[in-house]
């Protein structure tokens, strides 16, 4: 096992990773920046104001995207696990 073929594993867990990352934490920062700007036009300085909605689009992007994060994840341990032979050698 080289440390190219180790450095590739690791890449590639990485980029599903941050897919993944990226899926959810986007659409929770859309969220949390717009109420900010309500915040800052209202000049309410609640702090729940700001973490219930980004709950709630944290976990609504969750089921929407679940199954094709999971679906992702899935496809990655495959990969690894049917590549075992070829990387050992």
């Amino acid at each position: 096992m080289s440390p190219e073929t180790i450095l590739n594993i690791f890449q590639h867990a990485l980029e599903v990773i941050l897919v993944i990352l990226m899926v959810v934490l986007i659409p929770a920062l859309i969220v949390g920046l717009l109420v900010s700007m309500l915040q800052a036009a209202t000049q309410i300085n609640e702090m729940t104001l700001s973490f219930i909605p980004k709950l709630l689009v944290t976990v609504f992007t969750l089921m929407l995207a679940g199954p094709w994060i999971l679906r992702m994840l899935t496809d990655f341990t495959h990969d690894l696990i049917h590549n075992i032979p070829y990387i050992i050698g």
